[in-house]
């Protein structure tokens, strides 16, 4: 997730066998990879757009949030039930003033093709999202997903959501939200001192 061009990674639970997956994954880490607060690379593309097919690029949401959900394949089972829950709450992100927009290295006809396929078939239907195509595999490489063999842990819209309230907290008042924040709960004041009040409030 980013804005502004700035990236903001996202993450989760990690799995006992993290130090497994660490080593495995080793030689595909790079001296540049993708950090928080770096510029989030540029990308252009052509995408499915409602029934139509638009190029899109980062830099045309420039001042906004922009949720990049990558995920492996079209016509496959777990990606449709996450694609279709971030598409029927597309209207909760837009109005944080976030564009959601889904990606994978299939081709913009095969997107296409999906959404006209009835969603009881395994379909997608119309889709409130645009479905950007990364045939030629740049726009993977430049966020480092393409060598991402273990599957995807992050599949929660309403975590999409929380993360995303907690950005906007953060740049509005300037304080950081602890683990499991959720809106109107307490935040933390990034300052030795006044940090003390939250963690004698909780502890």
């Amino acid at each position: 997730m980013f804005r502004n061009g700035r990236s903001v990674i996202l993450t989760a639970k990690l799995p006992s066998n993290t130090s497994e997956i660490i080593q495995k994954r080793s030689r595909y880490v790079k001296a540049n990879m993708l950090l928080p607060n770096q510029p989030a690379p540029n990308f252009e593309g052509t995408a499915v757009v409602g029934t139509e097919l638009r190029p899109i690029s980062l830099s045309q949401f420039q001042g906004k949030y922009v949720l990049l959900v990558f995920y492996p394949l079209d016509f496959t089972f777990v990606c449709p039930t996450e694609l279709i829950a971030f598409s029927e709450r597309a209207a909760e992100f837009q109005s944080r003033e976030c564009q959601v927009i889904a990606c994978s290295t299939d081709s913009v006809y095969a997107h296409l093709a999906w959404t006209k396929l009835d969603r009881k078939a395994g379909g997608l239907g119309q889709m409130n999202i645009p479905l950007l195509s990364d045939k030629n595999l740049r726009i993977s490489r430049a966020y480092e997903v393409l060598d991402e063999q273990e599957g995807h842990a992050f599949r929660s819209v309403d975590e999409a959501i929380r993360l995303l309230d907690a950005f906007i907290f953060f740049e509005k008042h300037g304080e950081v939200c602890p683990a499991n924040w959720k809106p109107n709960s307490a935040t933390i004041v990034p300052d030795p001192v006044a940090s003390l009040s939250y963690f004698s409030s909780v502890h």
